[in-house]
Parts: structure tokens; sequence; C-alpha cells
């Protein structure tokens, strides 16, 4: 294999591996996974092309494909995301070609995206949809080639699933953020543990006491605000929906619009997958010493533009903080430049629930090669086989154990004859 890369730095490789090793620890269904990838070898001779969180979680999900017999091209789905050490690791330790380095510019991010697809992909990973955006603007020689791809995230999914409504998509992709291993856990627990600690990190801040407004009720809005008022925090959840506002005041929560919210404020945390969720408006009535972070996978749910054109200058009192100072005096400090915060300034999610989610991506490559050439070009849901697959295993790993229905149970629950 010709192995080509661009990492900061492969003289980070050794703590990279060890990082790697112990985040392996916590993962049992991916390494169960990847034993038996290694006697069947189910990607033989398939290229994939990656674009994730370059991570220790990560890392051991490409040992994974790779293990099953694919050539694996990685790069990363978001200029803050990457661990330098690990992508080190991967070039060295494992002759994987990684393209990512922490903190790269626009331009650098989009040249990695098209150096991960240039050996000619079947199959794509995104966590965002960028690598497929690519594909379809500017690298249409490829598509012919491509069985599928998988998307890990919310954002991206709303993306693909717009392109399939619109008849542009040209090969279908498996929606890994829907299946219930996924989203039920790696975004609610893992979102919301990773959020507050990317926000702690960062600020050093005491959460009890404080308000905190989160934007959006979905799952990883519930895991944050679920986690923020475990530590003490007084929570505000905004949301256009019906539905989730009235599940966020039925589940305790104040729910108001986020004027209202604006103006009370301390923390505001933004997890919709949509634009300037925070705007102007509502940064002209936030009180002096607002913080402002994002978890939503692009920067562009605060309006960073009106926040800038709003100050009259910016400190840097800690890393991954900009705090602006407004005209009146005002300051309202923005994380990890509005990116995603819990990777930005942390480690992303603890790797017991990224476990789950790549393993959903592993047997959904399996799958899709398994099925190539059968399936529309549309955005699919992980299979419910793949999904009770992998929390039968994660309870196995886990040592627990459950109960199976008894042929009377199973009789009764598949009939309707017998009533009252």
């Amino acid at each position: 294999m010709n192995q080509e890369y661009d990492v900061r730095d492969l003289d980070l490789a050794d703590a990279g591996q060890r990082r790697i090793e112990w985040a392996e620890q916590e993962m049992p269904v991916l390494r169960l996974i990847r034993e038996r990838f290694a006697r069947e070898k189910p990607l033989k001779g398939v290229r994939v092309s990656a674009c994730l969180h370059v991570t220790t979680e990560t890392a051991n999900l490409v040992r994974t494909l790779q293990a099953g017999g694919a050539e694996v091209r990685l790069c990363a789905s978001n200029p803050l995301s990457t661990q330098d050490d690990v992508a080190a690791a991967l070039v060295v330790r494992h002759g994987v070609s990684v393209f990512a380095v922490k903190g790269e510019d626009s331009e650098t991010y989009y040249r990695h995206i098209h150096q991960a697809i240039a050996h000619r992909p079947h199959l794509t990973m995104d966590d965002g949809a960028d690598t497929v955006g690519v594909l379809h603007k500017d690298r249409t020689d490829l598509l012919e080639g491509i069985i599928g791809g998988t998307e890990e995230t919310t954002t991206g999914v709303i993306r693909l699933r717009a392109m399939a409504a619109g008849g542009v998509l040209r090969y279908p992709i498996i929606a890994v953020n829907d299946a219930t291993t996924k989203h039920l856990f790696d975004n609610r627990y893992g979102t919301g543990q990773s959020t507050i600690d990317g926000i702690l990190r960062a600020t050093n801040i005491l959460l009890a006491g404080k308000t905190f407004v989160v934007a959006g009720y979905g799952w990883c809005s519930r895991g944050i605000a679920m986690r923020a008022r475990g530590m003490g925090a007084n929570v505000v959840v905004t949301e256009v929906d019906p539905l989730r506002a009235l599940e966020a005041v039925m589940d305790g929560y104040r729910v108001m619009p986020m004027q209202e919210a604006a103006r009370i404020g301390d923390i505001f945390v933004t997890s919709t997958g949509d634009k300037h969720v925070i705007d102007r408006p509502h940064l002209e009535v936030m009180k002096d010493g607002a913080i402002l972070a994002n978890s939503g996978h692009f920067n562009v749910e605060i309006n960073i533009p009106a926040l800038q054109e709003l100050a009259v200058a910016v400190r840097h009192p800690r890393p991954f903080v900009e705090q602006f100072v407004l005209a009146d005096g005002r300051r309202i400090s923005l994380l990890g430049e509005g990116r995603l915060i819990n990777l930005a300034a942390a480690e992303g999610h603890p790797s017991a629930v990224m476990d789950m989610s790549f393993a959903n991506q592993a047997l959904c490559a399996e799958y899709m090669v398994q099925h190539a050439g059968q399936l529309e070009r549309t955005v699919y849901p992980v299979p419910e086989t793949i999904d009770r697959e992998i929390a039968r295993l994660k309870l196995q790993a886990m040592g627990i154990q459950i109960d199976t229905l008894t042929p009377e149970q199973a009789r009764y629950l598949s009939s309707w004859e017998e009533g009252t």
C-alpha cells in the first residue's frame, strides 16, 4: 500500500498508541467484532474513506476495519477535533494514511478530504456529510465506484436526507446516528458528559447555582440538560418543536423562547443542527459574563460574525476562551471558537459509548458490502438486526443476562385469538 499522510508530528506516535490501548479497554463490543473480522475478512479489498473525529475511539474503529481487510484513509471531520498523537500513532503503528492536524484552517481541512478520497473509495464514513458533499460537488468522477456510505451524526443525516429528497444523492447511506444503540446512548450519555467536560476544562467554573440554557431538546440536548441539572445548575430549555418543548416541561425544566432566556442565562449551549440559534438580538441582551458554547456539529449555531461586530475588543483569558468586550462594557465569552466544545476543549465522548456507535459503523460497512448494488440511492436506517446484535454484545461484555420468551409467551405475542 502506498501510504501517504499529513499529521503534526510522528514522534507523538508512542503516546498516541498508549491512549488508543487505554480506550480499547472500554470498547469490548468493537473488540469482539474485530476478532470476527480478523477471521472472516468481510471487507477484503474494500477501500474506505473516513471523515471522522480523529480520536482514540476512532483509531479503534479503523483498526477493526483493517482487521476486516479494508484499506482505510482517514481525515478529520472538524478542524479542532484531531488528537495529534492518535493521528501519528495510526500512521506509524498501524500503517494508516491519515490527513488531520488539530487547528487546521479551512483550506487544509478540505484538502485533507480530497486526499482521503484520492484512493477511489468503495465506502465512505462521515461525521457531518462533508465527504459526501465534496464527492457530489468536486469529484463526481469517483461516484461510480462507491457502494455506499454511513453517517455518524444528526447534522449529517439532515443534510443527506435533504439530498435524497432533492433527488441528488448518488449512492445509498445508512444513518448510523439513528440507531437506537447510537442516539439513546452516544447522543444522550456521551454528549451530555463530554459537553460538560469541555465547558469545565475550558472555564473551570462552578455549575451549581448557574442558569444553564440548553438550545434544543433532541437526544444530545436531553443529555446536556440532564448532566447540567445533576451538577446543580438551574436548567432552561429553548425549543421550536411543541412536542419536544412539552417533554422538556414534563421532565421538570423551564421552557421559554431564546429571547427571554438570553436575559437570564449564565451559560448557553447550542445543540440543534441549525443556524444562528443564538443570534444578534440574543447577544444584545445577554448579561455581563455570559458564556457561549456549541455542541452541534458545525460552528454556525452561534452567530459568531454578529458577536465579532458587536465587540470593541477581544481577549483570550484562557485556552479555548475568547472574551468579547462590547461597547457598553459587557463581556461575552465564546468557547472553542464555537466549534464542538466536547472535542475542541476536551477529548470527546467516553470510549464506552463510542464502542456502540462505532460497532454500528463497522457492521453497517459489512452490510453495505454484502448488499452492494441492491440498495436505492437514499438514506436507510440501521437494520434492526444490527442494532439488536450490538445491544446483545454490549450486555454480554458487561456480564448482564436477560430473560428470553418462553414458547407460550412467543405464541401469545404473535396471536390475536386470546382476549379478556
